[in-house]
């Protein structure tokens, strides 16, 4: 079942809310065909403890703002180099540069569909799909 309208628009505010303060690397997952709670991933990176606390701020304020939604839960740190804002149909992952290497989230759900940021469209087939991620070939 693909992901709802209303968690892919949810991802897209998060997205942009997350922009205004700079983060880089956004990256919208679709994992709702394999996760039951969640639809959306969105993954942000930040270059400092600051950015980090203020794009986490950002993305409540917005999704509050303008979709009414709090967050169910809030897990993480700045300090320690990530957050984790879960919305129940969506989870924003917030990570420092270093944080976010590490995790490689995008390696892990290499598999799943993604979004633009800025509109949620499906955008083509993941990178282990096309073949043009060398270092998911080099396991097969």
């Amino acid at each position: 079942m693909p992901a709802t309208d209303e968690a892919v628009a949810l991802a897209v505010a998060a997205a942009d809310a997350a922009d205004d303060t700079k983060a880089t690397d956004l990256t919208i997952l679709e994992v709702a065909d394999l996760l039951a709670l969640v639809d959306v991933f969105l993954l942000a990176t930040t270059a400092s403890d600051r950015q980090l606390k203020a794009t986490a701020e950002s993305v409540e304020e917005r999704l509050q703002r303008e979709h009414g939604r709090k967050p169910l839960r809030r897990e993480g740190t700045a300090e320690g180099g990530w957050l984790v804002l879960d919305y129940g149909d969506l989870v924003c992952h917030l990570f420092s540069t270093e944080e976010r290497e590490f995790y490689a989230l995008e390696r892990l759900w290499a598999d799943v569909p993604r979004r633009d940021v800025r509109t949620g469209e499906p955008v083509g087939a993941s990178p282990a799909r096309l073949g043009t991620d060398r270092s998911l070939e080099a396991d097969a």
